[in-house]
């Protein structure tokens, strides 16, 4: 093995370790202006996701059309996990404030 193999293999070696470090941790990913995955284990986020899911939801976040509710729901467990949202769609973390901004706006950017 080279060293620009093993350079590479250790990089992805090292993103893969983060990767599954963070993902034992609370998260929220978004796209489509809505709840992309997530892993939320407190029992405030929890009940926050169930009454989400009792609004209705799509089995894709691409056909997802959140009522005003959802968006709210999905603002408050943003406030609530401690790491900051990820846009799938735009490959970054942004700040809380950004994130909500996203989610609240979505539809309207469409139209």
């Amino acid at each position: 093995m080279n060293d620009i193999t093993r350079a590479a293999s250790h990089h992805i070696l090292m993103s893969e370790l983060e990767r599954n470090k963070k993902m034992s941790e609370e998260y929220i990913t978004l796209k489509w202006g809505t709840l992309k995955s997530w892993n939320i284990t407190s029992e405030e986020g929890r009940a926050l996701l169930k009454r989400y899911g009792e609004l209705g939801c799509s089995i894709s976040a691409m056909g997802q059309k959140d009522t005003p509710e959802q968006k709210e729901i999905i603002c408050k467990l943003i406030d609530i996990v401690p790491s900051r949202p990820y846009l799938d769609w735009d490959g970054k973390y942004v700040t809380k404030a950004k994130a909500k901004k996203y989610v609240m706006e979505y539809d309207a950017s469409r139209s």
